[in-house]
Protein backbone atom coordinates (compact mmCIF):
# COMPACT_ATOMS: atom_id res chain seq x y z
CA UNK A 1 0.00 0.00 0.00
CA UNK A 2 2.82 2.42 0.88
CA UNK A 3 4.59 1.66 -2.42
CA UNK A 4 1.38 2.24 -4.34
CA UNK A 5 0.79 5.55 -2.54
CA UNK A 6 4.36 6.62 -3.27
CA UNK A 7 3.98 5.83 -6.99
CA UNK A 8 0.79 7.88 -7.17
CA UNK A 9 2.52 10.78 -5.44
CA UNK A 10 5.41 10.62 -7.90
CA UNK A 11 3.16 10.37 -10.94
CA UNK A 12 0.70 13.07 -9.95
CA UNK A 13 2.92 16.05 -10.91
CA UNK A 14 3.55 14.41 -14.30
CA UNK A 15 -0.17 13.88 -14.89
CA UNK A 16 -1.02 17.43 -13.86
CA UNK A 17 1.72 19.08 -15.90
CA UNK A 18 -0.04 18.68 -19.24
CA UNK A 19 -3.32 19.92 -17.74
CA UNK A 20 -2.18 23.04 -15.85
CA UNK A 21 -3.20 26.44 -17.26
CA UNK A 22 -0.51 27.83 -19.54
CA UNK A 23 -0.40 31.62 -19.77
CA UNK A 24 1.35 31.66 -23.16
CA UNK A 25 1.36 28.91 -25.75
CA UNK A 26 1.03 28.89 -29.52
CA UNK A 27 -1.93 26.70 -30.47
CA UNK A 28 -2.22 26.67 -34.24
CA UNK A 29 -4.21 24.62 -36.74
CA UNK A 30 -3.44 24.09 -40.40
CA UNK A 31 -6.44 24.54 -42.71
CA UNK A 32 -5.31 23.23 -46.09
CA UNK A 33 -7.01 23.86 -49.43
CA UNK A 34 -4.73 21.94 -51.80
CA UNK A 35 -6.61 18.95 -53.19
CA UNK A 36 -9.93 20.31 -51.95
CA UNK A 37 -12.78 18.92 -54.02
CA UNK A 38 -15.66 20.23 -51.89
CA UNK A 39 -15.63 23.94 -52.51
CA UNK A 40 -16.23 23.71 -56.27
CA UNK A 41 -19.57 21.98 -55.65
CA UNK A 42 -20.67 24.39 -52.92
CA UNK A 43 -22.31 27.80 -52.97
CA UNK A 44 -20.51 30.77 -51.50
CA UNK A 45 -22.83 30.80 -48.50
CA UNK A 46 -22.22 27.08 -47.92
CA UNK A 47 -18.44 27.51 -48.02
CA UNK A 48 -18.64 30.43 -45.61
CA UNK A 49 -20.87 28.44 -43.27
CA UNK A 50 -18.41 25.54 -43.35
CA UNK A 51 -15.48 27.83 -42.55
CA UNK A 52 -17.41 29.53 -39.74
CA UNK A 53 -18.30 26.19 -38.18
CA UNK A 54 -14.67 25.10 -38.43
CA UNK A 55 -13.47 28.28 -36.73
CA UNK A 56 -16.11 27.97 -34.02
CA UNK A 57 -14.95 24.46 -33.13
CA UNK A 58 -11.28 25.46 -33.22
CA UNK A 59 -12.02 28.39 -30.93
CA UNK A 60 -13.81 26.11 -28.48
CA UNK A 61 -10.79 23.78 -28.59
CA UNK A 62 -8.50 26.60 -27.49
CA UNK A 63 -6.80 27.25 -30.85
CA UNK A 64 -5.36 30.78 -31.06
CA UNK A 65 -3.89 30.83 -34.58
CA UNK A 66 -5.34 29.63 -37.88
CA UNK A 67 -2.88 28.81 -40.67
CA UNK A 68 -5.00 29.04 -43.81
CA UNK A 69 -3.62 27.92 -47.18
CA UNK A 70 -4.08 30.72 -49.72
CA UNK A 71 -1.41 29.92 -52.32
CA UNK A 72 -1.30 26.14 -52.74
CA UNK A 73 0.05 26.03 -56.32
CA UNK A 74 1.22 29.42 -57.62
CA UNK A 75 -2.43 30.47 -57.53
CA UNK A 76 -4.66 32.48 -55.21
CA UNK A 77 -7.54 32.02 -52.81
CA UNK A 78 -7.74 35.80 -52.69
CA UNK A 79 -8.03 38.67 -55.16
CA UNK A 80 -4.70 38.87 -56.98
CA UNK A 81 -3.29 40.66 -60.02
CA UNK A 82 -0.21 38.43 -60.05
CA UNK A 83 -1.58 34.87 -60.07
CA UNK A 84 -4.87 33.29 -61.17
CA UNK A 85 -7.70 32.18 -58.91
CA UNK A 86 -7.03 28.73 -57.48
CA UNK A 87 -8.88 25.80 -58.97
CA UNK A 88 -9.46 24.64 -55.39
CA UNK A 89 -12.09 27.34 -54.89
CA UNK A 90 -14.13 27.04 -58.10
CA UNK A 91 -12.80 23.85 -59.75
CA UNK A 92 -11.12 25.74 -62.57
CA UNK A 93 -7.96 27.81 -62.36
CA UNK A 94 -8.53 31.44 -63.20
CA UNK A 95 -12.27 31.26 -62.59
CA UNK A 96 -13.37 33.74 -59.92
CA UNK A 97 -16.05 32.84 -57.40
CA UNK A 98 -19.54 33.97 -58.37
CA UNK A 99 -20.69 35.98 -56.57
CA UNK A 100 -17.21 37.36 -55.99
CA UNK A 101 -15.82 37.01 -52.48
CA UNK A 102 -12.36 36.90 -50.97
CA UNK A 103 -11.61 33.79 -48.84
CA UNK A 104 -8.46 35.28 -47.32
CA UNK A 105 -10.18 38.49 -46.25
CA UNK A 106 -13.12 36.49 -44.91
CA UNK A 107 -10.85 34.26 -42.82
CA UNK A 108 -8.91 37.23 -41.45
CA UNK A 109 -12.09 38.91 -40.25
CA UNK A 110 -13.66 35.76 -38.85
CA UNK A 111 -10.47 34.66 -37.08
CA UNK A 112 -9.87 38.06 -35.50
CA UNK A 113 -13.47 38.18 -34.28
CA UNK A 114 -12.69 35.01 -32.32
CA UNK A 115 -9.45 36.33 -30.84
CA UNK A 116 -7.37 34.15 -33.17
CA UNK A 117 -4.54 35.10 -35.51
CA UNK A 118 -4.64 34.40 -39.24
CA UNK A 119 -1.45 33.21 -40.92
CA UNK A 120 -1.47 33.20 -44.73
CA UNK A 121 -0.02 29.84 -45.76
CA UNK A 122 1.78 29.87 -49.12
CA UNK A 123 3.76 27.28 -51.04
CA UNK A 124 6.90 28.76 -52.59
CA UNK A 125 7.60 26.55 -55.62
CA UNK A 126 4.86 24.01 -56.41
CA UNK A 127 2.81 24.80 -59.53
CA UNK A 128 0.85 21.61 -60.30
CA UNK A 129 0.05 18.30 -58.60
CA UNK A 130 -0.38 16.14 -61.71
CA UNK A 131 -0.17 16.11 -65.50
CA UNK A 132 -3.90 16.55 -66.04
CA UNK A 133 -4.11 20.03 -64.53
CA UNK A 134 -4.83 22.91 -66.87
CA UNK A 135 -3.05 26.17 -66.17
CA UNK A 136 -4.94 29.36 -66.95
CA UNK A 137 -3.65 31.25 -70.03
CA UNK A 138 -2.70 34.18 -67.78
CA UNK A 139 -0.35 32.02 -65.72
CA UNK A 140 3.29 33.08 -65.56
CA UNK A 141 4.25 29.70 -67.04
CA UNK A 142 3.08 30.80 -70.50
CA UNK A 143 4.93 34.12 -70.27
CA UNK A 144 8.22 32.83 -68.88
CA UNK A 145 8.43 29.05 -69.30
CA UNK A 146 12.18 29.08 -68.61
CA UNK A 147 11.43 29.71 -64.93
CA UNK A 148 9.81 26.28 -64.54
CA UNK A 149 10.90 22.63 -64.47
CA UNK A 150 8.94 19.40 -64.72
CA UNK A 151 9.83 16.77 -62.18
CA UNK A 152 7.92 13.53 -62.04
CA UNK A 153 4.31 14.41 -62.86
CA UNK A 154 4.51 17.90 -61.41
CA UNK A 155 5.58 21.38 -62.44
CA UNK A 156 7.77 23.53 -60.19
CA UNK A 157 9.51 26.87 -60.21
CA UNK A 158 13.27 26.50 -60.67
CA UNK A 159 14.67 27.92 -57.39
CA UNK A 160 17.95 28.65 -59.18
CA UNK A 161 16.33 31.29 -61.41
CA UNK A 162 16.54 34.73 -59.77
CA UNK A 163 13.32 35.76 -61.53
CA UNK A 164 11.51 32.91 -59.77
CA UNK A 165 12.65 34.35 -56.45
CA UNK A 166 11.60 37.85 -57.53
CA UNK A 167 8.14 36.64 -58.54
CA UNK A 168 7.59 34.83 -55.23
CA UNK A 169 8.71 37.88 -53.26
CA UNK A 170 6.37 40.08 -55.31
CA UNK A 171 3.41 37.80 -54.61
CA UNK A 172 4.07 37.72 -50.86
CA UNK A 173 4.67 41.47 -50.72
CA UNK A 174 1.28 41.99 -52.35
CA UNK A 175 -0.45 39.90 -49.67
CA UNK A 176 1.30 41.72 -46.83
CA UNK A 177 0.55 45.15 -48.30
CA UNK A 178 -3.16 44.59 -48.90
CA UNK A 179 -4.26 42.21 -46.15
CA UNK A 180 -4.17 42.41 -42.36
CA UNK A 181 -2.46 39.03 -41.99
CA UNK A 182 -0.59 38.29 -38.79
CA UNK A 183 2.04 36.13 -40.46
CA UNK A 184 3.21 34.59 -43.72
CA UNK A 185 3.67 30.83 -43.43
CA UNK A 186 5.62 28.43 -45.67
CA UNK A 187 5.46 24.65 -45.39
CA UNK A 188 8.07 21.99 -46.24
CA UNK A 189 8.07 22.13 -50.05
CA UNK A 190 11.28 23.77 -51.23
CA UNK A 191 13.21 21.73 -53.76
CA UNK A 192 10.91 18.80 -54.66
CA UNK A 193 10.80 15.69 -52.54
CA UNK A 194 13.15 13.29 -54.37
CA UNK A 195 11.83 10.66 -56.76
CA UNK A 196 13.92 7.51 -56.98
CA UNK A 197 16.17 7.36 -60.07
CA UNK A 198 15.07 10.80 -61.26
CA UNK A 199 17.12 13.98 -61.11
CA UNK A 200 15.74 17.51 -60.84
CA UNK A 201 17.12 18.99 -64.05
CA UNK A 202 18.36 22.42 -63.08
CA UNK A 203 21.69 22.09 -64.92
CA UNK A 204 20.89 25.10 -67.11
CA UNK A 205 20.44 27.52 -64.21
CA UNK A 206 23.40 25.97 -62.38
CA UNK A 207 25.74 26.57 -65.32
CA UNK A 208 24.25 30.00 -65.92
CA UNK A 209 24.55 31.38 -62.38
CA UNK A 210 26.56 29.17 -59.99
CA UNK A 211 30.13 30.19 -60.91
CA UNK A 212 29.38 33.92 -60.67
CA UNK A 213 27.75 33.27 -57.31
CA UNK A 214 30.94 31.65 -56.01
CA UNK A 215 30.19 27.93 -56.51
CA UNK A 216 32.32 25.35 -58.32
CA UNK A 217 30.89 22.48 -60.41
CA UNK A 218 31.07 20.08 -57.47
CA UNK A 219 29.12 22.36 -55.12
CA UNK A 220 25.66 21.98 -56.61
CA UNK A 221 24.07 21.00 -53.29
CA UNK A 222 25.53 24.05 -51.56
CA UNK A 223 24.31 26.21 -54.45
CA UNK A 224 20.80 24.83 -54.13
CA UNK A 225 20.75 25.51 -50.40
CA UNK A 226 21.91 29.06 -51.05
CA UNK A 227 19.10 29.53 -53.57
CA UNK A 228 16.50 28.65 -50.94
CA UNK A 229 18.22 30.72 -48.25
CA UNK A 230 18.34 33.69 -50.64
CA UNK A 231 14.56 33.44 -51.04
CA UNK A 232 13.97 33.16 -47.28
CA UNK A 233 16.11 36.20 -46.47
CA UNK A 234 14.55 38.25 -49.28
CA UNK A 235 11.06 37.39 -48.08
CA UNK A 236 11.75 38.30 -44.47
CA UNK A 237 13.44 41.56 -45.45
CA UNK A 238 10.50 42.45 -47.70
CA UNK A 239 7.82 41.53 -45.15
CA UNK A 240 9.48 43.54 -42.39
CA UNK A 241 10.02 46.54 -44.69
CA UNK A 242 6.26 46.68 -45.34
CA UNK A 243 4.86 45.74 -41.91
CA UNK A 244 7.48 45.10 -39.21
CA UNK A 245 4.98 43.25 -37.03
CA UNK A 246 4.07 40.58 -39.59
CA UNK A 247 5.87 37.37 -38.77
CA UNK A 248 7.43 34.90 -41.18
CA UNK A 249 7.21 31.24 -40.20
CA UNK A 250 8.43 27.99 -41.73
CA UNK A 251 7.14 24.45 -41.19
CA UNK A 252 9.93 22.17 -42.41
CA UNK A 253 10.11 18.41 -42.67
CA UNK A 254 10.84 17.00 -39.21
CA UNK A 255 14.42 15.82 -39.77
CA UNK A 256 17.10 18.44 -40.35
CA UNK A 257 19.98 15.97 -40.83
CA UNK A 258 20.66 12.41 -39.77
CA UNK A 259 23.59 11.73 -37.46
CA UNK A 260 25.19 9.41 -40.03
CA UNK A 261 25.38 12.31 -42.53
CA UNK A 262 27.05 14.78 -40.18
CA UNK A 263 30.77 14.26 -39.52
CA UNK A 264 30.57 16.73 -36.65
CA UNK A 265 27.88 14.67 -34.94
CA UNK A 266 25.29 17.44 -35.07
CA UNK A 267 22.51 15.43 -36.70
CA UNK A 268 19.69 13.59 -34.96
CA UNK A 269 19.74 9.85 -34.29
CA UNK A 270 17.29 9.20 -37.12
CA UNK A 271 17.34 7.51 -40.48
CA UNK A 272 15.18 9.31 -43.00
CA UNK A 273 14.95 12.03 -45.61
CA UNK A 274 16.40 15.32 -44.43
CA UNK A 275 15.77 18.99 -45.08
CA UNK A 276 19.41 19.79 -45.55
CA UNK A 277 20.48 16.98 -47.85
CA UNK A 278 17.36 16.27 -49.94
CA UNK A 279 15.18 19.41 -49.81
CA UNK A 280 18.11 21.85 -49.60
CA UNK A 281 16.60 23.79 -46.71
CA UNK A 282 19.03 24.90 -44.00
CA UNK A 283 16.44 25.77 -41.36
CA UNK A 284 18.83 26.21 -38.38
CA UNK A 285 20.73 28.80 -40.44
CA UNK A 286 17.51 30.76 -40.97
CA UNK A 287 16.72 30.60 -37.25
CA UNK A 288 20.25 31.65 -36.29
CA UNK A 289 20.24 34.62 -38.68
CA UNK A 290 16.77 35.76 -37.65
CA UNK A 291 15.33 35.27 -41.14
CA UNK A 292 12.28 33.51 -39.73
CA UNK A 293 10.31 34.40 -36.63
CA UNK A 294 9.03 30.92 -35.85
CA UNK A 295 9.89 27.37 -36.79
CA UNK A 296 7.38 24.48 -36.85
CA UNK A 297 9.16 21.19 -37.66
CA UNK A 298 6.64 18.55 -38.69
CA UNK A 299 7.14 15.79 -36.12
CA UNK A 300 4.47 13.53 -37.56
CA UNK A 301 5.79 10.29 -36.07
CA UNK A 302 5.02 8.33 -32.94
CA UNK A 303 7.18 8.02 -29.86
CA UNK A 304 9.28 4.95 -30.56
CA UNK A 305 9.27 5.16 -34.36
CA UNK A 306 12.31 3.13 -35.49
CA UNK A 307 13.55 5.64 -38.10
CA UNK A 308 12.18 8.94 -36.79
CA UNK A 309 11.40 8.77 -33.09
CA UNK A 310 9.26 11.68 -31.91
CA UNK A 311 11.10 11.97 -28.59
CA UNK A 312 14.50 12.02 -30.28
CA UNK A 313 13.41 14.72 -32.70
CA UNK A 314 11.61 17.05 -30.31
CA UNK A 315 14.65 16.95 -28.02
CA UNK A 316 16.96 17.62 -30.98
CA UNK A 317 14.97 20.65 -32.14
CA UNK A 318 14.67 21.93 -28.56
CA UNK A 319 18.45 21.75 -28.18
CA UNK A 320 19.10 23.31 -31.59
CA UNK A 321 16.55 26.17 -31.44
CA UNK A 322 17.87 28.79 -29.04
CA UNK A 323 16.66 31.75 -31.10
CA UNK A 324 13.15 32.48 -32.28
CA UNK A 325 9.96 30.64 -31.48
CA UNK A 326 9.78 26.85 -31.80
CA UNK A 327 6.40 25.17 -32.22
CA UNK A 328 5.85 21.49 -32.94
CA UNK A 329 3.92 20.35 -35.98
CA UNK A 330 1.69 17.57 -34.65
CA UNK A 331 -0.16 14.96 -36.72
CA UNK A 332 -3.25 14.16 -34.68
CA UNK A 333 -3.36 10.65 -36.16
CA UNK A 334 -0.27 9.65 -34.17
CA UNK A 335 -1.84 10.71 -30.87
CA UNK A 336 -3.85 7.49 -30.75
CA UNK A 337 -0.70 5.35 -30.77
CA UNK A 338 -0.32 3.31 -27.56
CA UNK A 339 1.88 4.76 -24.85
CA UNK A 340 5.18 2.88 -24.60
CA UNK A 341 5.02 2.57 -20.82
CA UNK A 342 1.29 1.98 -20.57
CA UNK A 343 -0.23 0.49 -23.76
CA UNK A 344 -3.68 0.89 -22.25
CA UNK A 345 -3.59 4.62 -22.96
CA UNK A 346 -2.52 6.78 -25.91
CA UNK A 347 0.61 8.89 -26.44
CA UNK A 348 -1.37 12.13 -26.12
CA UNK A 349 -0.30 12.84 -22.55
CA UNK A 350 3.35 11.91 -23.12
CA UNK A 351 3.64 14.18 -26.16
CA UNK A 352 2.02 17.12 -24.42
CA UNK A 353 4.29 16.60 -21.42
CA UNK A 354 7.35 16.91 -23.66
CA UNK A 355 6.05 20.05 -25.34
CA UNK A 356 5.40 21.75 -22.02
CA UNK A 357 8.54 20.58 -20.25
CA UNK A 358 11.16 21.41 -22.88
CA UNK A 359 12.53 24.91 -22.38
CA UNK A 360 12.70 26.07 -26.01
CA UNK A 361 9.36 24.64 -27.20
CA UNK A 362 6.58 27.22 -27.23
CA UNK A 363 3.51 25.40 -28.54
CA UNK A 364 1.92 23.21 -31.19
CA UNK A 365 0.33 23.34 -34.62
CA UNK A 366 -2.31 20.70 -35.26
CA UNK A 367 -2.53 18.79 -38.55
CA UNK A 368 -4.96 18.57 -40.19
CA UNK A 369 -7.14 21.34 -38.84
CA UNK A 370 -10.16 19.98 -40.69
CA UNK A 371 -9.88 16.75 -38.66
CA UNK A 372 -9.61 18.67 -35.41
CA UNK A 373 -12.81 20.49 -36.35
CA UNK A 374 -14.43 17.14 -37.17
CA UNK A 375 -13.44 15.95 -33.68
CA UNK A 376 -11.62 12.95 -35.15
CA UNK A 377 -11.25 10.31 -32.42
CA UNK A 378 -12.53 12.91 -29.94
CA UNK A 379 -9.40 15.02 -30.47
CA UNK A 380 -11.16 18.39 -30.19
CA UNK A 381 -12.86 17.19 -27.01
CA UNK A 382 -9.48 16.32 -25.50
CA UNK A 383 -8.17 19.79 -26.29
CA UNK A 384 -11.33 21.54 -25.06
CA UNK A 385 -11.77 19.58 -21.86
CA UNK A 386 -8.18 18.94 -20.85
CA UNK A 387 -5.10 20.13 -22.71
CA UNK A 388 -6.34 23.51 -23.97
CA UNK A 389 -9.20 24.00 -21.54
CA UNK A 390 -8.07 27.48 -20.52
CA UNK A 391 -7.29 30.22 -23.01
CA UNK A 392 -3.67 31.04 -23.71
CA UNK A 393 -1.94 34.08 -25.19
CA UNK A 394 0.52 33.55 -28.02
CA UNK A 395 4.13 33.95 -26.81
CA UNK A 396 5.26 37.55 -27.36
CA UNK A 397 7.58 38.25 -30.30
CA UNK A 398 9.86 40.47 -28.28
CA UNK A 399 12.60 40.51 -30.92
CA UNK A 400 10.17 42.54 -33.04
CA UNK A 401 8.67 44.67 -30.26
CA UNK A 402 8.91 44.42 -26.49
CA UNK A 403 6.96 47.51 -25.43
CA UNK A 404 3.57 46.69 -23.90
CA UNK A 405 0.53 48.80 -24.80
CA UNK A 406 -0.83 51.45 -22.46
CA UNK A 407 -3.36 50.14 -19.95
CA UNK A 408 -7.06 50.05 -20.78
CA UNK A 409 -9.09 52.84 -19.21
CA UNK A 410 -12.71 53.90 -18.69
CA UNK A 411 -14.01 50.38 -18.10
CA UNK A 412 -17.75 50.45 -17.42
CA UNK A 413 -20.76 48.15 -17.24
CA UNK A 414 -23.49 49.46 -19.51
CA UNK A 415 -26.65 47.85 -20.91
CA UNK A 416 -25.52 44.36 -20.01
CA UNK A 417 -22.05 44.82 -21.52
CA UNK A 418 -18.60 45.66 -20.25
CA UNK A 419 -17.23 48.48 -22.38
CA UNK A 420 -13.97 50.39 -22.36
CA UNK A 421 -12.16 53.08 -24.27
CA UNK A 422 -10.80 51.88 -27.60
CA UNK A 423 -7.08 52.50 -27.93
CA UNK A 424 -5.64 54.25 -30.97
CA UNK A 425 -1.89 54.61 -31.56
CA UNK A 426 0.05 56.31 -34.32
CA UNK A 427 2.80 53.71 -34.00
CA UNK A 428 1.49 50.55 -35.71
CA UNK A 429 3.66 48.37 -33.47
CA UNK A 430 1.71 49.73 -30.51
CA UNK A 431 -1.66 49.23 -32.20
CA UNK A 432 -3.93 47.02 -30.14
CA UNK A 433 -4.99 43.87 -31.96
CA UNK A 434 -6.93 42.20 -29.15
CA UNK A 435 -8.14 42.76 -25.62
CA UNK A 436 -7.94 40.15 -22.87
CA UNK A 437 -10.97 39.85 -20.59
CA UNK A 438 -10.26 38.40 -17.13
CA UNK A 439 -12.99 37.47 -14.65
CA UNK A 440 -12.23 36.83 -10.98
CA UNK A 441 -14.77 35.41 -8.52
CA UNK A 442 -15.58 37.46 -5.47
CA UNK A 443 -12.79 37.10 -2.92
CA UNK A 444 -10.06 36.29 -5.48
CA UNK A 445 -7.50 39.05 -5.91
CA UNK A 446 -7.19 40.02 -9.60
CA UNK A 447 -3.92 38.67 -11.00
CA UNK A 448 -3.56 38.36 -14.77
CA UNK A 449 -0.70 35.88 -14.41
CA UNK A 450 -3.37 33.37 -13.39
CA UNK A 451 -4.52 32.47 -16.89
CA UNK A 452 -7.41 30.29 -15.73
CA UNK A 453 -9.30 33.55 -15.20
CA UNK A 454 -8.87 34.68 -18.82
CA UNK A 455 -12.37 34.16 -20.20
CA UNK A 456 -12.20 35.78 -23.62
CA UNK A 457 -9.90 37.40 -26.18
CA UNK A 458 -11.80 39.96 -28.26
CA UNK A 459 -11.03 42.35 -31.10
CA UNK A 460 -13.60 44.94 -29.97
CA UNK A 461 -13.82 47.27 -26.99
CA UNK A 462 -16.76 45.47 -25.42
CA UNK A 463 -17.68 42.13 -23.89
CA UNK A 464 -21.04 40.71 -22.88
CA UNK A 465 -20.79 38.40 -19.85
CA UNK A 466 -22.72 35.17 -19.98
CA UNK A 467 -25.59 35.41 -17.50
CA UNK A 468 -25.23 32.92 -14.69
CA UNK A 469 -27.91 30.48 -13.66
CA UNK A 470 -29.81 31.13 -10.45
CA UNK A 471 -28.79 33.84 -8.05
CA UNK A 472 -26.49 36.52 -9.44
CA UNK A 473 -22.87 36.25 -8.32
CA UNK A 474 -20.34 39.11 -7.87
CA UNK A 475 -17.23 39.15 -10.07
CA UNK A 476 -14.34 41.49 -10.70
CA UNK A 477 -13.37 42.08 -14.31
CA UNK A 478 -10.09 43.49 -15.58
CA UNK A 479 -9.18 44.20 -19.20
CA UNK A 480 -5.75 44.13 -20.83
CA UNK A 481 -4.60 45.42 -24.22
CA UNK A 482 -2.64 43.07 -26.49
CA UNK A 483 -0.59 44.47 -29.36
CA UNK A 484 0.33 42.88 -32.68
CA UNK A 485 3.40 41.19 -31.22
CA UNK A 486 1.41 39.88 -28.22
CA UNK A 487 2.84 42.19 -25.63
CA UNK A 488 0.20 42.60 -22.93
CA UNK A 489 -0.51 45.73 -20.93
CA UNK A 490 -0.95 45.76 -17.19
CA UNK A 491 -4.52 45.19 -16.02
CA UNK A 492 -7.16 47.88 -15.93
CA UNK A 493 -8.72 48.89 -12.65
CA UNK A 494 -11.10 46.12 -11.49
CA UNK A 495 -14.78 46.52 -12.34
CA UNK A 496 -17.33 44.83 -10.11
CA UNK A 497 -20.22 43.17 -11.95
CA UNK A 498 -23.00 40.89 -10.73
CA UNK A 499 -24.47 38.40 -13.16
Amino acid sequence: MKIHTLLVALLLPVLLLSQQPVKREFRGAWIHTVGNQQFKTMSTDSIKAMLIKTLDILEEAGVNAVIFQVRPQADALYVSNHEPWSRFITGQQGKAPNPLWDPLQFMIEESHQRGMELHAWCNPYRVTSNEQEQLHPSHLYFKKPYLFKRYGKQLYFDPGEPEAVEHTVKVIADIVERYDVDAIHFDDYFYPYPIQFEEFHDDHSFVKYAYDQGYEYWQKSDWRRNNVSTLIKALNDTIKSIKPWVRFGISPFGIHRNLKDTPDGSGSKTNGLSNYDQLYADVPLWVKNGWIDYNVPQLYWKIGHPAADYKTLIEWWNKSNHKGHLYIGQSIGTFTEPDLDNPGKTQFEAKMKMVRELENVHGNVWWPGWSVAANHNGFADSLKNRYQKELSLIPAYKHLDSIPPTPVSAVKYKSGQIVWQKQIHEDPLQTVLFYGVYRFPDGVKPDISQSQYLVKIVDTNNYKPNPGKGKKQPYQYVITAIDRCWNESIASKPLKVRH
